[in-house]
């Protein structure tokens, strides 16, 4: 059994999310089995990992039919969030998606809804159907995805705009771009981020560093790039997992506990940025 309780993050409405989350991409694809895949999500429910990230674009609707599957009898025990594409940004288009999602997923309402990336939609007509949502119950909070600090600053000085909840972004070891602007941006203002692609979709894994402290720890590369992300506040990590021993492996790297000598190692092997960078998009 796990050693420690799931750590949480407090969202600007005040309600607790775990740190550690369940993301989807790829999943219900039919690269993997799918009975496997449910078990996965369902076991990440039973090890608190209660959050699961899904999006309408993975798999154009099959990762949400999967997620359906597997949150069925136990909806009210998973934080539920999926996005909607910026071609869907209208203010209608967000609903008719909306109500796509909730009905592929078996549910009537998501805990929280993103607009996945930026497009041309002026983002006053999404925020207006994200407020129309809330109101009618069909999702409980809403966030954005993608978001650098000039988007970021667009929105909340919209009206309603403060309202914003989370910004997903890609963010690990390699990617730490975020570092120099927006993360203290969003740390200021108590907006948490939510890392998606935290192992770098496993390209990392081989590199010296990650693997010389794994050792050290009895550990695995994956387990010290989460446990990296995992210590730092205001911010959640959504790896995938599509088996329940990745699953079991990742809820321990809840467990792990980094020394300054990994972290100084890590920021040698991984440099901080030292300007302003482009935000980075998979």
């Amino acid at each position: 059994m796990p050693d420690s309780a799931i750590p949480t993050r407090t969202l600007p409405s005040g309600e607790t999310i775990p740190a550690l989350g369940q993301g989807t991409w790829y999943m219900g694809d039919g690269l993997r089995s799918r009975e496997e895949e449910v078990a996965a999500l369902r076991l990440g429910l039973d090890l608190g990992l209660t959050l699961i990230d899904t999006a309408e674009m993975y798999g154009n609707g099959a990762s949400e039919q999967l997620v359906g599957e597997a949150i069925a009898g136990r909806r009210d025990e998973a934080f539920l969030v999926s996005k909607v594409l910026p071609s869907n940004a209208s203010k209608q288009g967000t609903i008719k998606a909306c109500e796509r999602s909730l009905e592929r997923l078996g549910t009537d309402r998501l805990d929280l809804y993103l607009l996945h990336w930026r497009g041309g939609t002026p983002l006053k007509e999404t925020l207006e159907a994200f407020e129309e949502l809330v109101e009618a119950g069909k999702i409980r909070h809403w966030g954005v995805s993608n978001f650098d600090v000039s988007d970021m600053e667009e929105l909340t000085a919209l009206r309603g705009g403060t309202a914003v909840q989370v910004n997903q972004v890609l963010y690990n070891l390699t990617r730490r771009g975020i570092e120099w602007d927006l993360q203290p941006w969003c740390r200021e203002r108590q907006i948490p981020l939510m890392a998606y692609s935290p192992i770098e979709q496993g390209r990392m894994l081989d590199h010296s560093s990650l693997k010389r402290i794994a050792e050290r720890l009895g550990a695995t590369a994956a387990q010290v790039a989460l446990g990296w992300l995992l210590r730092q506040e205001g911010l959640v990590a959504i790896p995938k997992a599509g088996s329940p021993r990745h699953v079991e492996e990742n809820r321990a790297a809840l467990d792990l506990q980094l020394s300054d000598q990994d972290l100084a190692e890590l920021d040698r092997s991984f440099p901080a940025p030292d300007r302003k960078q482009p935000l980075e998009i998979l």
